[in-house]
């Protein structure tokens, strides 16, 4: 081993480096960094002359990494995960604990979950800060570079069913949390509650439909299709809640999860109908990073989220 030769490495340079190698611009680097692209752009000469290669050649989109950069990159990766673990704090006391953990969570999974857990953490953690964010078609990518430290999201059961958007890369891990099954929300009084309830007469509806993801069709969607049917949809909307409060003075009907529509209705006195078709159930699951596996505290706050869902299922 060269000491002299680790002894002129600037980590601050490898991180620069890896940072590089994943966003593929100096300018998102920089950005990433909290650096000037000018700061970014020094960086990179001291890189080239400490590795002897280009590393990256300019490109109408941005930076190309070199193949001697490539090489480099799951060497650097392990090093810096290796070099995190090593300076982590070796205890976690949560009754101190001011850590910040950020989560990105869809929007219907708030009156579900989060009431089941948030008690328990805060309980023993007072001082703890959770930053619940937005689930994203960049969240698993976001779980991957560090930037959250949790994700969790309701997909559909079966796999050749999920979205590009819902398949996790490499590396990250998951733990199911509960399922839910779908329900019909409605104004009271509406017509139809003197009528027969099934397929026909919910397909003869106009409905609210909510935007996932920003795809304009959910599973049901996709099932009905298959079967030459359709939902005539009368309204989009970006949220949940919204969409809920618009089923109070309207003959819309709102599908959602069955948790969602038993809070709304309780709340904004609506009634519930049972989905008058075949769908198999929604899955809650929670994500995270292989990386975080060995950090204390995420591990002491992710084993808190198991435990205080697992009986949703049963309670379904």
């Amino acid at each position: 081993m060269s000491f002299d030769k680790l002894a002129r490495l600037d980590l601050n340079l490898l991180v620069c480096l890896y940072i590089l190698l994943d966003e593929r611009s100096v300018t998102h680097a920089a950005d990433r960094l909290n650096l000037s692209q000018s700061t970014i752009s020094k960086s990179l000469h001291r890189l080239r002359e400490q590795f002897d290669d280009p590393l990256f050649t300019r490109t109408a989109y941005g930076i190309k990494p070199t193949q001697y950069a490539l090489d480099l990159a799951p060497q650097l990766e392990a090093l810096l995960f290796n070099i995190e673990q090593l300076t982590a704090p070796k205890t976690f006391v949560p009754a101190t604990s001011q850590r910040h953990f950020k989560m990105a969570v869809v929007e219907n999974a708030y009156p579900l979950l989060l009431p089941e857990f948030l008690g328990h953490i805060f309980s023993e953690a007072p001082h703890l800060v959770i930053d619940n964010q937005n689930w994203d078609s960049e969240t698993f990518e976001r779980l991957r570079k560090g930037e959250l430290d949790f994700g969790i999201i309701g997909k559909d059961f079966n796999p050749q069913d999920a979205v590009p958007t819902l398949i996790p890369p490499k590396g990250i891990h998951s733990h199911e949390l509960c399922q839910d099954s779908q329900g019909c929300l409605v104004r009271k009084n509406h017509p139809l509650l003197k009528q027969t309830w099934d397929q026909d007469n919910y397909l003869r509806q106009r409905h609210i439909q909510v935007r996932s993801l920003k795809n304009d069709l959910w599973l049901l969607d996709y099932k009905l299709a298959e079967k030459d049917l359709a939902r005539d949809i009368a309204i989009y909307v970006p949220d949940f809640n919204n969409a809920a409060n618009l089923c109070t003075r309207t003959d819309f009907v709102l599908t959602a999860p069955s948790h969602f529509t038993r809070e709304m209705a309780t709340q904004l006195d609506l009634v519930i109908l049972p989905l008058p078709t075949i769908l198999s159930p929604m899955v809650y699951t929670l994500y995270w990073h292989q990386n975080k596996d060995k950090d204390l505290g995420h591990n002491w706050l992710r084993q808190i989220i198991m435990r205080c869902c697992k009986k949703l299922s049963v309670n379904s």
